[in-house]
């Protein structure tokens, strides 16, 4: 049972891509809280830009903390990311279709 620490499964970051991913974790949040702070904006613009942010915020967790990406290293790592966000759209999407549907037959 040897602990080899340079095998090619494990993708370790080093100081650059953390303090890269750390500066725009803190820029991503802090566009959308200045916004809401500043109060000069319409819902709707904000509304946006908080749910674009909050994309990217994940996609740079993802990136730069997480290291998931193309590399056959990640392929699971990949695919059960993959697996657990459709499953989430299809609970959220079923729950939503079937409250509609409750919705619809008690005003009948």
């Amino acid at each position: 049972m040897s602990h080899d620490h340079t095998s090619a499964g494990a993708s370790h970051g080093n100081l650059k891509q953390y303090t890269v991913g750390f500066i725009l974790s803190v820029a991503l949040t802090i566009i959308p809280f200045g916004m809401v702070m500043s109060g000069g904006f319409g819902r709707g613009i904000l509304v946006t830009v908080i749910a674009i942010t909050a994309v990217a915020q994940v996609l740079v967790q993802l990136m730069f903390f997480l290291h998931m990406n193309s590399s056959s290293e990640q392929r699971w790592n990949v695919i059960a990311f993959i697996y657990t966000i459709l499953t989430i759209a299809i609970l959220l999407v079923g729950s939503v279709w079937i409250m509609n549907y409750l919705h619809y037959n008690m005003m009948i």
